[in-house]
C-alpha cells in the first residue's frame, strides 16, 4: 500500500460561477477583508492576509480546519470578465497539508498471506 496521494485526492474542488456583477465589484468582495469576512471569516483562515495576489485577477488564501488534525488547504479565487459584461469566478480549493488523512476503510486491495 502506498501513502502517496492519488490523483483523486489532488483533484480538490474546482467550481466556476458566472456572476452578473462587474469584475471590479467581485474583486472587492474577495480581496477586501471587510467584505470577505461575511462569507469567508478570518477565523477559518490560517493567515488573514492573502498568500498570493495578482490584482484584479487572482487571490489565494491559506485555510486551516478548526478540528484535529488541523489540516491546511488553499483556496484560490480567479476572476475574469465574461462575454455578457459580468464576471466568471473560478474557485479552486486544494488540500496542501502533507498529513493527509485516509479513510478507515482504505478501499484498497486486501493483502493475503500464503499459508
Amino acid at each position: 500500500m502506498s501513502d502517496a496521494p492519488t490523483e483523486e485526492q489532488d483533484a480538490g474542488i474546482d467550481q466556476t460561477y458566472e456572476l452578473d456583477a462587474p469584475p471590479q465589484k467581485v474583486w472587492r468582495a474577495i480581496s477586501l477583508p471587510q467584505f470577505r469576512e461575511s462569507w469567508l471569516p478570518g477565523k477559518d483562515l490560517a493567515d488573514p492576509e492573502a498568500e498570493t495576489v495578482t490584482p484584479g485577477e487572482e487571490i489565494r488564501y491559506r485555510m486551516r480546519e478548526n478540528a484535529p488534525p488541523f489540516l491546511e488547504s488553499t483556496v484560490t479565487f480567479r476572476i475574469a470578465a465574461n462575454a455578457v459584461g459580468g464576471t466568471s469566478l473560478r474557485i479552486v480549493h486544494r488540500l496542501t497539508d502533507a498529513r493527509r488523512t485516509q479513510a478507515a476503510n482504505s478501499n484498497g486491495m486486501p493483502v493475503m498471506r500464503a499459508a
